[in-house]
């Protein structure tokens, strides 16, 4: 098991843009989520997965190239557990921001980002035979396990941005780094920019 960091992880609410004098919340933001330790721990993980291309829910789960590319791993159970544990921990604090009252997860997936990796806009949830739970999912989330260069990783990928498309406001761009998760509702339209070199890695999951 990973230690108990992301428990002391600063948190705190991302603010989007003030409309009609309402605070509009667009995603929350924790950073030290996991510590730089764990989550090249993660890391390792996954390099020793087993991978398939990542696959797109729509009529049927099927592969789409052209929509997304990127590369789902299995890792093994002490770590899906470990992750999965901390995800849990977490539901309290997401609770009260997000307002929501959250459920069960969905079940934590590993995606890995080769160069010239994306995922074209979309949201995460919606009615579709192929997949009746996402139509249950509320909110997102989604864990750095490395950074970008961008964030100031010297030999981190380049792109890869999360890009969030929130109604009615400018789109935000969230830069990736090691252990910061972004939690954000699956109705906000997002996508992941194109990956320029080396390897993205999250781990990504939703509420129900």
């Amino acid at each position: 098991m990973f230690p108990s960091e992301h428990r002391q992880g600063r948190f705190w609410s991302k603010l989007g843009s003030l409309v009609h004098r309402r605070t509009l919340l667009t995603h929350w933001l924790w950073e030290g989520f996991l510590s730089p330790d764990a989550c090249v721990a993660v890391c390792t993980a996954m390099d020793r997965g087993a991978s398939e291309a990542a696959e797109v829910l729509e009529d049927q789960v099927e592969h789409q190239d052209h929509v997304r590319r990127t590369l789902s791993i299995d890792v093994d159970a002490q770590t899906l557990a470990s992750v999965e544990q901390a995800f849990d921990a977490a539901r309290p604090q997401l609770a009260a921001l997000s307002g929501m009252t959250l459920g069960v997860r969905e079940g934590t997936g590993f995606l890995r980002y080769l160069p010239g990796g994306f995922y074209r806009p979309h949201r995460d949830r919606g009615d579709v035979p192929s997949w009746p739970g996402a139509a249950r999912r509320q909110l997102a989330v989604v864990l750095f396990l490395n950074t970008g260069r961008e964030a100031g990783e010297a030999e981190g990928f380049t792109g890869g941005v999360l890009r969030l498309y929130p109604e009615d406001a400018e789109p935000i761009d969230i830069h990736p780094s090691a252990g910061l998760l972004v939690a954000f509702p699956t109705t906000v339209l997002h996508e992941v920019t194109r990956v320029g070199d080396a390897v993205r890695n999250t781990a990504v999951d939703w509420f129900y």
